[in-house]
Parts: structure tokens; sequence; C-alpha cells
């Protein structure tokens, strides 16, 4: 059977990893596919520095609607990422017919309800598992083997770059300033690491994991967003010291009115496993009714990792290629006339457990007053520490764990405590996750 003909649209970094892997393992992938699966066009803007990697094993073109207009591409493989001219290319590949495989989480969190329905309309399959944790296989797990359950909750480490952050601060005591400085020159933090380390990123994630495990359509635009940027090593140290660590964590929850859709630093008991995932490694929990709580883990980027997806989704089309489409696998795990319309729930509604860290004036009667102001907004008090201040004996620190609260009433209660005379610098909160 003659191979299945695909076309690349930028070759970068995850670009050429793909074609490393798609030929170097071609036999297997064969063997599996049913059918050989060839990249026999590249299009990107650097034409030389595209040459030079695939030599004459494929045709290079500048152009990307080339590939596109080609009669002979089955599949369009999109690895040019944003949301401006890849959404134009997708779009006009599947209106071309051509299957579609990306790894742009961003174009996918932003407008992927209107391009799985341009998909779904034109009969064709838009794969993307490479969006999401690189290699971890995370998308055909929520879709395909879990489908069995209801699930309940997904919780992520889904940003390689502040994971890696996160774990120097920790093990070396380091403010976030230094380690990013680190993380630059080593190559996990781009230039500018805005969507890294403000969140954006993980949100565009976390609101695809969303919308495959409770069946909504995507929307990113309701997700709340918490980077980084503003932790500070002495809370890394207090949260050790209390049995935690801090991740940065993609979290969507199924509530009775709603879906929990949101990305924050967390404190993570320290004996969960996902606690202990350090570098920039990814890992995602799954808690389903049926199977009860389910970890992936591995690299969720560099060229192969992300390129081992890329080819899981171009054999899954390959074997898909000529069957109805009707009994293919939906984009959203749900079909299209199931999806539901379940509202996000805005952050005050959300119910999450906190770490709080005062720093209070060393009167009688501090505490009293700042456990009265919980006590008035029905929050619960499950530990409390009192630690001697560096800014002299005239000060103290107050760590507080709370349980779960309403988001809403923890605000008014940190906006009644902040206004005291007696705590003398601005209140630093973190949510907690039991994640049990």
């Amino acid at each position: 059977m003659k191979p299945i003909q695909v076309g690349l649209l930028g070759i970068g970094t995850v670009g050429s990893g793909t074609f490393t892997v798609l030929n170097r393992n071609q036999e297997e992938i064969r063997r599996r596919a049913g059918r050989g699966i060839e990249i026999s066009m590249v299009a990107d803007l650097d034409v030389e520095r595209a040459r030079g990697i695939v030599g004459d094993r494929a045709r290079v073109v500048a152009d990307a609607r080339e590939v596109i207009a080609n009669p002979e591409i089955d599949i369009v493989v999109e690895l040019i990422g944003g949301y401006g001219i890849a959404k134009t290319l997708v779009l006009e590949a599947i209106a071309a017919g051509k299957h579609v495989v990306t790894a742009n989480k961003a174009l996918l969190a932003v407008h992927g309800t209107e391009i799985f329905e341009a998909a779904r309309l034109r009969g064709v399959m838009v794969a993307f598992e490479a969006a999401v944790a690189g290699g971890i296989p995370i998308i055909k797990a929520l879709r395909e083997g879990l489908t069995a359950n209801r699930i309940e909750w997904v919780a992520g480490i889904i940003n390689g770059t502040t994971n890696f952050i996160l774990s120097e601060m920790r093990s070396k005591g380091l403010d976030f300033a230094a380690v990013l400085k680190q993380a630059q020159a080593l190559g996990y933090a781009e230039a500018d690491p805005t969507f890294d380390i403000e969140g954006v990123d993980a949100a565009h994630k976390a609101t695809i994991m969303s919308a495959i495990a409770f069946g909504v359509p995507v929307q990113f635009d309701k997700a709340y967003v918490e980077g980084i940027t503003a932790l500070q090593a002495a809370d890394i140290r207090y949260a050790e010291q209390l049995g935690y660590r801090i991740k940065l964590l993609g979290i969507t929850k199924r509530r009775q009115h709603g879906i929990e859709l949101r990305v924050h630093p967390t404190l993570v008991p320290s004996q969960r496993l996902i606690a202990n995932v350090e570098g920039a490694m990814n890992a995602v929990v799954v808690q389903g009714d049926a199977v009860g709580s389910t970890l992936y883990y591995g690299k969720g980027a560099g060229a192969e990792p992300t390129a081992s997806a890329v080819v899981a989704d171009l054999v899954d089309i390959t074997r898909l290629h000529t069957a109805d489409p009707d009994h293919r696998v939906p984009h959203l795990a749900f079909q299209p006339g199931s999806l539901q319309d379940t509202p996000i729930l805005p952050i005050d509604e959300v119910v999450t457990s906190f770490y709080l860290r005062l720093q209070v004036a060393d009167q009688a009667g501090v505490l009293a007053k700042i456990t009265g102001i919980l006590a008035e907004h029905e929050i619960s008090i499950d530990a409390v520490l009192q630690r001697e201040s560096a800014e002299g004996e005239k000060q103290t620190e107050l760590i507080i764990l709370t349980h779960d609260t309403v988001e809403g009433r923890m605000r008014a209660a940190l906006a009644q405590m902040q206004a005291l005379p007696t705590v003398l610098a601005p209140i630093v909160r973190i949510r907690k996750e039991e994640l049990k």
C-alpha cells in the first residue's frame, strides 16, 4: 500500500524531532500503522536550514499554502505555533480535506471549538496529543483509556520551566529571580519567559484537559491564571517544614454547580507522588470514579519527546484514515452533540484550603484578632505556627494552614486582616490541595 503522505509546516525543534523519529523508526511505525508514513513536503521560511535537515528526503518550500494545496498530501502537521497564521493555515487545511496534527496548545485552548467543528463538518480529524505534556500520552488516556470513568478532577505539573524553577528554589534556597536567570542560561526558559512563569502556558493545557475530562467546550478565557513570580524562598522553606512542597498546578475539578479551571502555585503534601516530580519533568494525576487515582509522568517538552506524541497522532490518523467519520474517537472525547455548557466557576466560588504567612507586631492579642476574623468568615484553622521574624525582635511571623473554604470568604477575611495596624506587610496567600 502506498505510504500516507504528510506535509510539515515548520521544522524547528519539534519539527526536526518529528522528521528524525519518523525516519529512524520507519519500519516499526509501518508495522503498527499498517502502511508507511512519509513526510514528503516541508514548509519553512528558512528554506536553506530546512533543506539542511531533510536533505533530499522531502520537498522544501517557503509557502505553507503550497503544502495545503498539494492533492497528494493526506495529513498536515502544524508546528508553527501561536494564534495568528497557524489558525488560518489549520482551517485552510481542514477546508481542503486534510487531516491535521498540531502541537499548538494556545491555538486549541482559544480557538479549539471552532477548529473541531470545522473538522467535524469536513469529515477530517484534528489530533493534538503533543499539545499537552509533551511525550506523556495524557490526551489519549483522558479521551480513550478512561472512557468508562466519570472524571472527578485532574491536576498536573504541565510546565517544565516553572517546575525546574520551583525545584531549584526548594533545593538551593534561592529566590525566584536568581533561578530564572539560571533556567534561561540552561535553555529551560525562553528569553521572554512570560507565558511560562505567569502560568499562561499551563492554563492553555489545563483548558484542553478540562474540556476532554468533562465534555465541555474549550474556554481558556474563563480560566483563573496565577504564576510563580511572587513566590518567595521563605514560603517554599516553610512549606517544606510543614510537610508540603509548592508546585505550579493546572487544576480542573467537577463541582455540583460547575467546573473549576485554575492554574496557580499550590502546596501539595510531600508524600504525594506528584509533589516529588522535580526539574523540568511533567506529571498529571487523574481521579476517576472507577479507576481511582492514576499518574502520568514524563518529559513535557523537547524535540523527541514531543515528536513521540506527534508521530503517535500520525499513526492514529493513518489507522483511521478510511474509517467512517462517525466511528472515529470524538475530538473532545464526547460526541459533539453531547457536549454540555457547564459553567466554569469564577475563582470566588472555588473551594480549597490555604497557607497564610503574616508578618505581625509581636504584641499580645494579635493572634486572637487574626483567628477571630477567620472565625467570623467561617474559615476553620488546621494549624498555626509562630516563627521569629528576620526583621527584628518587635515582629513575628504567623503561618496559618486552613481547612477547605470558599475563596470569596478567604478574600474578604484577608482584606479585613490586612487592614489591622498590627499586620506589618502584605499577607502571603497560597492555595493548598491534598489531592486525595
